[in-house]
C-alpha cells in the first residue's frame, strides 16, 4: 500500500512541489527505500478541510502510514526507517548531528540586516567545519553509503545555494572542495533530482521571510 504524503505546492504553480527542505527530507526517504506514495500538493494560501483534519496546525508534511496522519519531518522519517527497514538509512549516532548548525546558521544569515552582526562568519565556520568532517569521513557524511543526516542536509544546503546567490550574492567557498564535491553528489542523486523544487520557487518560499526580517 502506498504511503500517502501531504506537501507544500509551490506558490503560484499550485501542480508542482513547493519549497519545503522538511517535505524533501521525507520524499527522499521515500525514494532512496523504493516506498510506493501519492502526493497530494497542498495550497497553504487555501487549506482544504481534509487536509486540516490530518494536520490541525496547517503544517506540512504529514504522511498517512498504517492509517494514520503523521506529522513531523523527523518523526515520519524514523517511522519509515522501522517500518521499511531495508536499505536501511541509519547514520551512526557518532554522525547524527553533524551540519546540524547549517540551516539555523543560514536563517541567520539570510534574515539579516547588519553587516557586522558576524552571521556570515557563523556560517562559514559551520560550512568549513563540514567540509573538513567530510575530508576526514567522506564522501558523504557516515562514509560510503548515503544515510539519514545526509537526506536532512542535502535540503538545506540546496536552499543555501539559491537564496544566499539570489538575496546575498553570497557564494559557499570553491576551497572547501569536499564539500562542493558532496552537494554536487548529493544533487544528482535520482532521488533528489525528482524531488527538488524548481529555483524560482526556493527564491519565492524565502522572498516573504527575508523582507519581513
Amino acid at each position: 500500500m502506498a504511503i500517502e504524503v501531504a506537501v507544500k505546492a509551490a506558490v503560484g504553480a499550485l501542480n508542482v512541489i513547493g519549497d519545503c527542505p522538511f517535505t524533501q527530507r521525507v520524499l527522499l526517504t521515500l525514494e532512496e527505500k523504493k516506498v510506493p506514495y501519492i502526493l497530494h500538493l497542498i495550497n497553504l494560501s487555501d487549506k482544504p478541510c481534509w487536509f486540516l483534519g490530518a494536520s490541525p496546525e496547517g503544517k506540512v508534511p504529514v504522511a498517512k502510514i498504517d492509517r494514520q496522519w503523521v506529522p513531523d519531518s523527523d518523526v515520519i522519517v524514523r517511522i519509515l526507517e522501522d517500518k521499511f527497514p531495508n536499505p536501511s538509512l541509519l547514520t551512526p549516532p557518532q554522525f547524527s548531528s553533524v551540519g546540524s548548525k547549517i540551516g539555523p546558521a543560514f536563517g541567520k544569515f539570510l534574515r539579516s540586516k547588519d553587516p557586522n552582526d558576524c552571521s556570515e562568519q557563523a556560517l562559514l565556520r559551520e560550512l568549513k567545519a563540514l567540509d573538513k568532517h567530510l575530508m576526514a569521513y567522506g564522501p558523504y557524511v557516515a562514509g560510503a553509503k548515503v544515510s539519514a543526516v545526509d537526506l536532512s542536509l542535502a535540503p538545506k544546503l540546496y536552499h543555501l545555494d539559491i537564496a544566499l546567490a539570489h538575496f546575498k550574492n553570497f557564494h559557499v567557498p570553491q576551497n572547501l572542495a569536499c564539500l562542493s564535491a558532496y552537494k554536487k553528489l548529493l544533487f544528482a542523486r535520482e532521488s533528489f533530482v525528482k524531488t527538488k523544487a524548481a529555483p524560482e520557487h526556493v527564491i519565492m518560499g524565502w522572498e516573504a521571510k527575508v523582507n519581513a526580517a
